[in-house]
């Protein structure tokens, strides 16, 4: 038997109950989940390519009544021509290092991704909720196989950044990124997606793939400044 058949065996499907909309107000919302125990790169690969998001052994994706306003965005790494201000992002950080390695847990990690939530929080009215050692492992490290990546920022010896992504068949998907506040001088967020589109460019790879953009969302709207890119259709092609 095909072992893309015999794997269909280890999927456990599941939705929530319908909850308020953590992106937009006065709008509830409801999840579509799949659980997969360390998911092969081809099934990583097929999901996020049909809009799912993956966070550990868990892909999710919204099933919202009467509302389609989460696009699923993918970056289009062929045709992108970094512009002259993203450009002076890469020479704001000429002297960032990087590290690339597999999703690992320090207390640096914990009290980076601390620092950077209750700075959202006071920032954009994020819901702040500590992270234990636990939580950071399933939704960082598990699942992770030999395509997930954390790819680690440094100023001058300290831990700035840490940028959580995939290497997939035809593309990266951006899973997570956090940073320190005190270094927003350096635009680390823009920086991180920066890179990772050199990254792709480097590999041949097609996409980034950046999951939910909404427009009147202020945390996920940013992703359409990054163009040429393809929105998922109800068809579940992309164009």
């Amino acid at each position: 038997m095909n072992k893309r058949v015999e794997f269909s065996e280890n999927i456990i499907e599941f939705s929530t109950l319908e909850t308020n909309c953590v992106y937009q107000s006065g709008k509830r919302m409801k999840m579509r989940y799949k659980y997969i125990k360390d998911p092969p790169l081809f099934i990583n690969s097929k999901l996020i390519q049909d809009g799912w998001r993956r966070f550990g052994n868990y892909f999710s994706k919204p099933i919202c009544k009467d509302c389609t306003d989460c696009l699923s965005l993918r970056i289009d790494v062929k045709n992108f021509r970094f512009s002259k201000s993203q450009r002076r992002v890469f020479k704001k950080n000429k002297d960032t290092k990087i590290i690339i390695r597999r999703p690992s847990i320090t207390k640096e990690h914990l009290e980076l991704y601390e620092k950077y939530h209750i700075y959202m929080e006071e920032k954009k009215g994020w819901e702040y909720i500590p992270i234990t050692p636990e939580n950071y492992k399933d939704l960082y490290m598990e699942g992770a196989s030999f395509y997930g990546k954390e790819v680690l920022y440094f100023i001058d010896g300290k831990l700035v950044g840490v940028d959580l992504i995939d290497f997939l068949e035809d593309g990266i998907s951006a899973i997570y990124f956090f940073y320190d506040p005190d270094y927003a001088k350096y635009s680390l967020g823009k920086y991180s997606l920066l890179k990772e589109i050199e990254f792709a460019k480097k590999l041949d790879l097609d996409w980034i793939y950046l999951g939910y953009a909404v427009k009147n969302c202020n945390s996920l709207n940013y992703k359409f400044e990054y163009k040429p890119y393809q929105i998922l259709q109800s068809d579940n092609n992309w164009r």
